[in-house]
């Protein structure tokens, strides 16, 4: 409130306005095309919704594909039960902190990829085991 009194002090009533309802504009435009264009719903179904399923079909060998896989597969299916669970909660708290939240993981989960997880295309179980040694 009192840098908004002392920028209308200094720049004016009407340029605040404008710049304010600009930069709200645009952030309600991102905001309406993300949803229009359904961005999250196509990036998630690109990577995250399908690659964990077929890289774990790939880099596991065989001994223990099977009890790694049901691992994977009851982890995965508790945190978008936690996920489900929360949102409702965390968007109660603060709808910017939920997403913040949520950015940070992605941006975790990318690093991590970036970091651990080898790339499969074209490779041998042997070859990827090598990634691992």
């Amino acid at each position: 409130m009192i840098l908004t009194l002392w920028l209308a002090d200094k720049s004016g009533r009407r340029l605040l306005l404008i710049v304010s309802s600009s930069a709200m504009a645009l952030s309600l435009l991102v905001v309406s095309i993300s949803f229009y264009l359904k961005v999250m719903v196509i990036a998630f179904s690109l990577g995250l919704g399908a690659m964990p399923w077929i890289i774990m079909s790939e880099i596991l060998p065989i001994n223990i594909k099977g009890l790694a896989g049901s691992f994977a597969t009851l982890a995965n299916w508790f945190f978008s039960w936690l996920v489900t669970l929360t949102t409702n909660l965390l968007l109660d708290w603060s709808s910017g902190g939920t997403f913040t939240i949520y950015t940070e993981v992605c941006v975790f989960t990318a690093g991590f990829v970036a970091i651990w997880v080898p790339e499969t295309k074209g490779k041998t179980l042997e070859e990827i085991q090598q990634f691992f040694r």
